[in-house]
């Protein structure tokens, strides 16, 4: 911290150093700490009305979170419907960001490697564009786009490729699709700037000698991109697992995401320690994924800030 300070100094000067410590120290505390530190406690706390807060029934206890593996039943019981959500909202969340980065991989490398100049730009430009719309109407948008009349039925059904609508609703098509289009930008430009750093004359050795196509990406490209292909993937697991406005609008009658769990919890529910458990349950289990995938990967938190 003391190096970044005088880092800061020597490249901005004392105020402008002083000033962005101080800005991003609030920033830090007000925002993520102290809000997440609220919710922790909150987690081991028993639903009491306000009259009984603080007083001698106002004590901790893991309830809250012992009711995501035990139900309402006690011990013994399992509760397969909170538990079954929350996995199909990891596995949801795992599958979504392996579609962007098979997506967002071939549009990284030619962006950074076969476009220069005017050309280059013109396509960061076409890939921002479309969400200058705010991202709730964008969900409307796919569901009209996957409904039963909507334009991929009719263009299918047009084409003679199935002769009734498809419930692409049902079949959480129209919410894979929502959420990889979602967050498709916080995947493709840790990428781009990582590849765009590689020298083009690396690839050009590997192909003189002999390499194939998929050679070069396989052994020199994919490995020198691994901490912003880590830090793509952090960032589209972590919202894809924690969104709630696509598959509140894109996700069908019977599908959950965890996170509509928690939002009952919280607002229907009127249970606040019980939702702040779940949250925190899903922010841990989710943290320790990526924690585990970045050990396998051999990727560090120091790679994947540069």
């Amino acid at each position: 911290m003391r190096d970044l300070f005088y880092d800061l100094v020597r490249r901005n000067g004392m105020p402008v150093a002083i000033y962005l410590m101080l800005a991003v120290t609030l920033w830090v505390f007000i925002l993520i700490v102290l809000p997440q530190l609220t919710m922790f406690d909150y987690s081991f706390r028993l639903n009491l009305p306000p009259g009984k807060v603080g007083g001698p029934e106002d004590v901790y206890t893991v309830e809250q979170y012992a009711y995501l593996f035990q139900g309402s039943g006690g011990a013994g019981n399992i509760n397969t419907l909170d538990l079954g959500i929350l996995f199909k909202t990891l596995f949801s969340a795992v599958f979504v960001t392996v579609f962007d980065l098979l997506i967002c991989y071939p549009v990284a490398f030619v962006l950074a490697k076969s476009s220069t100049g005017a050309k280059a730009r013109l396509l960061v430009l076409a890939l921002i564009v479309p969400y200058w719309i705010n991202e709730i109407l964008r969900a409307f948008a796919f569901r009209i786009l996957f409904g039963s009349t909507g334009v991929i039925n009719e263009f299918g059904m047009g084409l003679g490729l199935w002769d009734n609508p498809v419930d692409f609703i049902r079949a959480d098509v129209a919410l894979y699709a929502g959420l990889a289009y979602a967050y498709i930008l916080l995947m493709i430009f840790p990428l781009y700037n990582a590849i765009e750093s590689l020298d083009r004359n690396q690839i050009e050795a590997a192909r003189d000698m002999g390499a194939s196509w998929w050679q070069v990406h396989a052994k020199v490209v994919i490995p020198y991109a691994k901490p912003g292909i880590a830090s793509g993937m952090t960032m589209v697991f972590m919202l894809t697992s924690g969104a709630l406005a696509a598959p509140q609008i894109l996700g069908g009658p019977s599908n959950l995401w965890f996170t509509q769990l928690v939002y009952q919890w919280f607002n229907s529910g009127g249970n606040w320690p019980r939702g702040s458990a779940y949250a925190m349950i899903l922010l841990f289990v989710c943290i320790a994924l990526v924690l585990l995938t970045m050990r396998i990967f051999k990727v560090s938190i120091g790679e994947i800030k540069r």
